[in-house]
């Protein structure tokens, strides 16, 4: 078995996660989603398809989750299928040009200032 880094207790790659918290960009609220939908090992959630996993998570929570929830289950799914751990934000971009993504979570970007709600003020 290969070394987990120890500060974080990621793995390093694919081959190296046992449990959902060791992919890099999972902690235990993702992990509990994922499993929510059926996902209990890495391997599982390496043959899913991140757009599919979002819909589906916000159908069984009854509420469209935040956009940088699937550039989550992007990074994750890319990391599983043998790419370098980057953090989710790096999948912003490509998940506002994927055609699968629908308009009102193509607009978003972790970077973007967002709008004040006028009933806050």
């Amino acid at each position: 078995m290969r070394m987990l880094r120890q500060a974080s207790a990621k793995a390093a790659c694919a081959a190296d996660c046992e449990r959902l918290e060791q992919i890099p960009n999972i902690g235990p609220a993702m992990a509990a989603d994922l499993r929510r939908l059926g996902i209990g090992l890495p391997q599982e959630l390496a043959q899913h398809d991140a757009h599919q996993l979002y819909t589906r998570l916000c159908d069984a929570t009854g509420q469209r989750q935040d956009p940088c929830v699937l550039d989550t289950f992007m990074a994750a799914i890319d990391f599983l299928q043998g790419a370098e751990p980057r953090p989710w934000w790096h999948y912003t971009e490509a998940r506002k040009a994927h055609p699968a993504t629908p308009p009102a979570l193509a607009w978003f970007s972790p970077r973007q200032e967002r709008p004040m709600n006028p009933s806050s003020r």
